[in-house]
């Protein structure tokens, strides 16, 4: 039995789509051989059939020899179970090779789309990512299941070449000569098949990404009004799709229909030269019916080699998209000689002069609202030219790995994923059910469990859209906070609560955080009268540090900066009632 998914995927080769294809041979080489050796042994048993039924014919009907018939009979059923057995564990090794080959893939994107991180959107859509898991896994995967019939039938065909050459010259040369010539008619419709699915795939790749966009944003379309012309685009980019797959379906009919007409061609040729052979006297009757039956045989091994090459085109394609993905790499690495981070320290930014000390519940105050997401990226080292420092030691000098078990940061732009609330709240499964309950305690969630049936063991469903904006935003709290790094960095925690909440949070926030640092970027009035310290941040500089009323007092541009976040807040609530 085979566990899937894989402990470990492996390292992909990314440097060309042939050679990604035979990566993910050479990690399933055991089963891909076991899968061709059933194969060899089921189409093999296949071609020596016409072979005993002649025997059958000759020795036994035509000399009526009962023995030589019981004995040629018993030795049909023999092959008949070999190839009825070796058809059960192929079509096993197929399923396995299939799954495999799929898993691996999804399993290589999924780990590297989570190390690119940030870097993955810069140069792919989203729906591009969910393309290659949605149909590219299942055309690497036939690839590898095609594999296994695709040896069968080249040792199909060598087997049956061969006996017709010891039979009769003359066929023998019409198989050997005659397959080579069929499969070279058909090359010639191979390139543009093969150019004509990539057009495919790429319309099929943006028009994911044009639903991945409209449905993000649907909710801001509709309020400007806007869902009739993203439709109108929508249908647009679907009908070239349609074009672009009834390109592909024209070729590929024609291709279709060529693996019949040839191979269908081929067998009357051989079948008419063994009917003149039988007619003069060169071949026996039972010979003659061996012929016929090696004839219409050696359509499935034809038939088998043109799909094998139509499938591997098509995986072709898809490892093309793949190795899109995993070629990428991320803009922020690991530093060749690592050194290891302090367990606390002040968290302190150059750039902006932001010092976070440690222990303190820090509040910063951007007058621009922009700068929060540049600083959030600077102190949790988003950014690659962060200098950031920790304790003394920069972010950069450090292994990400060290970087994200240290500072935390949780922004507005966090999403829950599909799948029981307690997994998704506290996915390293360590913490108890005291804490918890703690940290949904300290959000302010507590309504959010009640009103849930399964409470903790409720399912969550994509991105939380079961969920209110407020919720949701609590529940990321609440697995930020479970987390417990040494430094949390929460940008916006409360943006979508009431005021009643939020001063709620505020208070317990600081009860749970205490002693460990915590950074919170808002203009809210209500967090900021709760925290140690609050930076104020102009132009991208530290221009002020204190208490909040002190600064409200000292600071125009501070008081301007948190009177319009509270008059937003009153228009909002406004807006609500």
């Amino acid at each position: 039995m085979r566990n899937l998914p894989l402990a470990d995927p492996g390292v992909p080769d990314d440097r060309s789509p042939a050679r990604y294809l035979l990566w993910v041979a050479r990690g399933q080489a055991r089963t891909l051989a076991g899968g061709m050796s059933f194969g060899i042994l089921w189409m093999a048993s296949q071609a020596f059939i016409p072979a005993i039924l002649g025997k059958a014919i000759d020795e036994g009907i035509a000399a009526k020899n009962g023995e030589k018939l019981l004995q040629w009979g018993a030795a049909l059923f023999a092959v008949g179970v070999v190839q009825a057995l070796a058809g059960v564990m192929r079509h096993r090794f197929a399923v396995t090779n299939w799954l495999m080959a799929a898993y691996r893939t999804v399993q290589v994107i999924t780990r590297k789309s989570a190390d690119l991180g940030a870097t993955l959107p810069k140069h792919l859509a989203t729906g591009e990512v969910v393309s290659v898991g949605a149909s590219d896994l299942a055309s690497i995967g036939t690839v590898m299941e095609v594999a296994a019939r695709f040896a069968g039938a080249i040792v199909a065909f060598a087997v049956v070449a061969t006996i017709l050459l010891s039979t009769s010259t003359v066929l023998g040369l019409v198989v050997l000569i005659g397959v080579p010539v069929m499969l070279f008619c058909l090359g010639p419709m191979l390139r543009p098949l093969h150019g004509r699915q990539s057009a495919q795939r790429e319309a099929v790749g943006e028009l994911n990404s044009l639903g991945s966009d409209i449905v993000a944003g649907l909710r801001v379309l509709r309020g400007i009004g806007g869902e009739d012309s993203f439709s109108q685009r929508y249908r647009r980019e679907s009908q070239q799709v349609r074009q672009a797959g009834v390109r592909v379906a024209r070729i590929q009919s024609v291709l279709d229909a060529m693996q019949i007409l040839l191979p269908g061609t081929f067998v009357v040729l051989v079948v008419g030269i063994g009917a003149h052979f039988a007619l003069g006297g060169q071949l026996s009757a039972g010979s003659l019916v061996a012929f016929y039956g090696y004839a219409t045989f050696l359509v499935l091994p034809l038939r088998t080699v043109t799909e094998f090459v139509n499938q591997l085109m098509r995986g072709l394609v898809a490892g093309a998209r793949v190795i899109r993905v995993v070629s990428l790499r991320p803009e922020i690495t690991d530093p060749a000689h690592p050194v290891r981070l302090p367990e606390r320290g002040d968290l302190v930014d150059p750039v902006s002069g932001v010092r976070a000390r440690d222990g303190l519940l820090t509040a910063i105050v951007a007058a621009e609202a922009d700068v929060y997401g540049e600083l959030a990226d600077r102190l949790g080292r988003y950014d690659l030219a962060s200098d950031v420092r920790f304790g003394g030691v920069t972010l950069a000098s450090a292994t990400r790995a060290d970087i994200r078990e240290r500072v935390l940061v949780s922004d507005s732009g966090s999403q829950l994923f599909t799948g029981i609330l307690r997994t998704e709240l506290d996915p390293t499964g360590r913490r108890t059910e005291e804490e918890l309950l703690a940290a949904i305690w300290t959000a302010s969630a507590d309504d959010v469990l009640v009103a849930l049936a399964d409470g903790l063991d409720s399912e969550v469903e994509e991105k939380g859209r079961s969920f209110s904006g407020g919720q949701r935003q609590r529940l990321v709290l609440v697995r930020a906070l479970l987390k417990d790094p040494s430094v949390l960095v929460l940008v916006e925690p409360a943006s979508a609560v009431d005021a009643h909440t939020e001063a709620r949070i505020a208070d317990r926030l600081r009860e749970h955080r205490a002693g460990r640092s915590t950074v919170v970027l808002t203009a809210s009035p209500l967090l900021l009268d709760r925290v140690d310290e609050v930076i104020f941040v102009a132009a991208g500089r530290v221009v002020a540090t204190g208490k909040h009323r002190d600064l409200l007092a000292s600071e125009p541009r501070y008081r301007q900066t948190v009177t319009r976040q509270t008059e937003e807040e009153h228009l909002t609530e406004g807006a609500h009632r």
